[in-house]
């Protein structure tokens, strides 16, 4: 067997049909035990989303949230979507709406808890994620440790997808050869990875704002041209999401599972990882941030993969009909020259702007994707580095942490250099893992983060700045809360 098949083989047990059930049942079943917070507290989380707090320990919390949307706002949001129409037709896009709504109640239980169970790293910055609040909350060593090695590996291999769309969309749109994008990019990620994760908020806060408007003004340019076709193409994806028309009749099952897929890699919603950077954050209370992380997963799915999805359908390059095998969507191809969704993701998104915008579709989309993917690749470092800080909190960390940034390099440009199909396969292969242990973890230790709510709430009705205190909730093992 050679390196693909294997890979593919690994992903199907991965991302059996239980991990989509488990992602949707889960926030179906937090949003009930939340009373649909992620719709209640819209107003509080936008409130708190520019609130300025900050310390030498933390960052505030929009420079959290930066870092948090640098790592969902990234190629899954362009490429991500254009496969997922590919492969589970526009129904997909339906459903990634559905794990957004509900996995932004995961969020919050996991940011929350990341919140609670936070810690001091050696420099006294602030550090948590599921490893943490795994150990504390659930006083099991063992599984913590495995869930920080397997998102040390998971984000050596996320990174690698970004990184391969980039020098995908370059290629496209400049002929820039593989070789020198990817040295290029390893030079400049290497340069801003030793600053730490001051510097990583610090280009997060600037650059995520810039990326996501300029993109959506430009989709929204498009969409303008195209305007006459909107109609249809809402029709069209809740058509497909419910197989109404006979065409997509047997694509049900096929847009759920890829719906489910590229939304949790997209917004990351109870796979782990925005628990990491809502840690870093200072706030007098934990649901503070566990309520603007969940904002998040709106901003990375409800409007940049809706933008991407209606930007493709609009300009009518989705025509992926084969008469040959019945007027059913031929899930194999797109119309670029035969080519794979996979291998296709970033070159279709390319094509659909460039049939509205002659001349500038694909070098504003190489332009988008840029941005897009490196910040997600530094919220993904931050993240991997984070778990290796866990793993060896206890001995000295600088040869580690050394040897880590290197090994996280050459991850990378492996990745930016192989083919498209085997990049895809191992960040979903990443998702997967964390977000089997992840919400296991959660579900397992829910009740802190639910009486934090509780207390939140009743700290607002009483019109009090909520102001968190683990012993009067009977919460134990938060040493920074104790301080």
């Amino acid at each position: 067997m050679n390196v693909e098949s294997i890979v593919n083989a690994v992903l199907a047990v991965v991302w059996s049909p239980y991990l989509v059930v488990l992602c949707l049942a889960t926030g179906l079943y937090f949003s009930v035990r939340t009373r649909f917070v992620q719709l209640r507290a819209l107003p509080d989380m936008l409130r708190l989303m520019f609130r300025h707090e900050r310390s030498d320990a933390g960052v505030s919390p929009f420079q959290a949230l930066s870092l948090s949307l640098s790592s969902r706002v990234g190629v899954g949001n362009i490429a991500g979507v254009a496969m997922a129409i590919a492969f589970g037709g526009p129904g997909a896009i339906f459903w990634m709406w559905i794990v957004a709504f509900l996995g932004a109640s995961s969020a919050f239980i996991e940011s929350t808890l990341a919140q609670i169970y936070k810690d001091r790293d050696a420099k006294g910055q602030y550090r948590g994620g599921p490893a943490y609040y795994i150990e504390k909350g659930l006083g099991q060593r063992w599984y913590a440790v495995l869930f920080a090695l397997v998102t040390v590996l998971a984000g050596a291999m996320l990174a690698g997808t970004q990184s391969n769309a980039i020098t995908s969309a370059v290629n496209e749109a400049w002929d820039v050869p593989v070789m020198v994008t990817t040295g290029v990019l390893l030079v400049v990620l290497a340069a801003i990875l030793l600053g730490g994760v001051r510097r990583i908020a610090r280009v997060a806060e600037w650059v995520v704002p810039v990326m996501a408007v300029a993109y959506l003004l430009v989709t929204a340019v498009v969409m303008v041209l195209n305007v006459e076709r909107v109609p249809e193409v809402i029709a069209l994806v809740l058509r497909s999401a419910f197989g109404v028309d006979a065409a997509f009749g047997a694509m049900i099952g096929t847009a759920i599972q890829w719906g489910v897929r590229r939304g949790v890699l997209s917004n990351e919603a109870g796979m782990g990882s925005g628990a990491h950077p809502a840690a870093a954050a200072e706030v007098s209370h934990p649901v503070k941030q566990g309520l603007v992380q969940s904002f998040s997963v709106y901003i990375d799915t409800m409007v940049v993969c809706s933008a991407t999805a209606f930007l493709i359908l609009s300009t009518g390059l989705y025509n992926v009909y084969d008469p040959a095998v019945d007027g059913v969507p031929d899930e194999a191809r797109l119309l670029l020259g035969n080519l794979p969704g996979v291998e296709a993701g970033p070159r279709f998104v390319q094509h659909a702007v460039e049939s509205a915008l002659p001349g500038f579709g694909k070098s504003f989309v190489a332009l988008a994707i840029l941005p897009f993917a490196f910040t997600t690749i530094l919220a993904l470092y931050y993240m991997a580095e984070t778990n290796v800080s866990y793993l060896c909190r206890d001995h000295p960390r600088g040869w580690v942490m050394g040897t880590f940034q290197l090994l996280f390099l050459a991850a990378t440009g492996y990745s930016a250099m192989n083919s498209a199909t085997v990049a895809w396969a191992l960040g979903d292969i990443g998702v997967g893992m964390m977000s089997w242990l992840n919400i296991i973890a959660i579900l397992l230790l829910q009740r802190p983060a639910l009486a934090a709510l509780r207390d939140y709430e009743d700290h607002r009705r009483h019109g009090r700045d909520p102001l968190f205190n683990p012993k009067l909730l009977g919460v134990r093992n938060t040493s920074v809360w104790a301080q």
